[in-house]
């Protein structure tokens, strides 16, 4: 049944000391069990790492931090992460921003002082996936890299900036 109802269905009838450490270790050295319990998590795929980049601002990473308390009207944080030197550029953002709005503040942030990139990696948001976004940056000749639910592998470095970053807001 595993530890948690074994735990429940023994502290019924039973009460010494140490029962929980106990009923671990009969659960977990439980052949029965081991061999017949049930993950629920989803299969989390293979390792598949990004290529190190070779040079500062040339391979960014993007993301949005939402929720916060409003300033100016703007509730939306753009976290731009350089992959190579985590460097970072914040951008604020009206709560319902479009693509061409953060484009332009992509731009001032990042595009006037470091010029276009090479790679950008971004999640799976709808903004992404638009056709202007798509085409924006196939234009530009930067190749855009869809980071997938379930592989938090791909782009973790910018969601352990983005709690940094939401710990100071």
């Amino acid at each position: 049944m595993g530890i948690t109802k074994t735990l429940a269905r023994m502290s019924d009838n039973f009460t010494c000391p140490g029962i929980k450490n106990d009923v671990c270790n009969f659960v977990l050295a439980c052949v029965d069990y081991q061999q017949t319990k049930y993950n629920h998590r989803k299969s989390s795929g293979l390792l598949c790492p990004l290529p190190v980049p070779a040079w500062t601002w040339e391979d960014l990473s993007l993301d949005f931090i939402g929720g916060l308390p409003a300033f100016r009207g703007h509730t939306m944080v753009l976290v731009v992460v350089d992959r190579f030197s985590k460097g970072i550029h914040l951008g604020s953002l009206p709560p319902h921003y479009t693509a061409i709005n953060v484009v332009h503040l992509f731009m001032e942030i990042v595009g006037k002082f470091h010029g276009m990139p090479h790679n950008l990696v971004s999640d799976c948001d709808p903004l992404f996936v638009s056709h202007f976004w798509q085409e924006l940056f196939k234009l530009s000749g930067t190749k855009i890299r869809m980071s997938l639910a379930y592989h938090p592998q791909f782009d973790g470095q910018t969601e352990v900036l983005n709690k940094i970053v939401e710990q100071y807001f």
